[in-house]
């Protein structure tokens, strides 16, 4: 009972924001404070989402696509370096520095040389959404291999155990809770890489969506697709934490004890 009041209690204060931003949003735009041309009014956006819907879900369905298979190809790219960098010095040292540089550079500086070599398909948006999540996910790993307990290490080393026994049975279980910590955030950025991809070109998406109804003023459409595209970032991240959920029993018996 205890804990159920606690997580009723923990999750008010965010309920409480939310409606208290919705309360001026709509006080806002009633009481004419704001322009309805600049900021449409709660019950606009909420009527545009539900007129658009199937046009939202269809678009949506090709930007998921993109996003999955980025986020995929990401969490492949990254495992692999990070492994090798966990287990090479010289390649840690020598790629780490790059990696880093990689994240100065701007999305949106990438997007329209992706789309000039690769063309208005898939290819440049999930390319891009690979750059974009491939870095969290690199790094987290990498983090969570080195904090792996090395009398663990030594421990199986002493009993002949090789690298990839050690690896599965010490690395790995030690480095997935920052492994999804990374996710999450590349789940999020997956959906945003995408999106801003087909800004740039395309003939589908939320990106392309986002496009034509602000070329055509249509701003309550414009509010609706970016509290759509929200509320898959957010699905997205607890899906990632419901994963881990699965992934880590451990940690919730460990939960379960306090």
């Amino acid at each position: 009972m205890t804990k159920k009041l606690q997580s009723i209690t923990n999750k008010l204060p965010p309920l409480v924001a939310l409606l208290v931003v919705l309360a001026i949003w709509a006080a806002a735009t009633g009481f004419s404070w704001v322009p309805s041309f600049m900021l449409p009014s709660p019950g606009d956006v909420f009527e545009a989402f539900v007129s658009d819907f199937t046009l939202l879900m269809r678009h949506a369905a090709v930007t998921l696509c993109e996003a999955f298979a980025g986020l995929a190809i990401g969490v492949l790219l990254a495992f692999v370096l990070a492994a090798l960098m966990n287990r090479f010095a010289f390649l840690y040292k020598a790629l780490y520095p790059v990696l880093v540089i990689t994240q100065t550079i701007p999305t949106i500086a990438i997007a329209p040389l992706l789309v000039l070599w690769l063309g208005f398909g898939m290819a440049p948006k999930i390319t891009l959404v690979v750059i974009t999540t491939f870095f969290p996910i690199a790094v987290s790993l990498l983090d969570g291999f080195r904090s792996a307990d090395a009398d663990a290490v030594n421990l199986l080393r002493s009993m002949g155990a090789g690298r990839l026994k050690i690896f599965r049975h010490v690395l790995m279980p030690s480095a997935l809770g920052s492994f999804f910590a990374g996710l999450k955030v590349s789940a999020s950025y997956a959906v945003v890489g995408a999106v801003v991809a087909e800004w740039l070109g395309g003939f589908e998406g939320l990106g392309v969506y986002m496009t034509r109804v602000q070329k055509a003023y249509a701003f309550d459409k414009m509010f609706s697709v970016i509290l759509f595209i929200t509320l898959i970032s957010l699905l997205l991240m607890w899906g990632v934490t419901l994963l881990r959920y699965l992934a880590m029993p451990w940690e919730r018996k460990e939960k379960e004890k306090k």
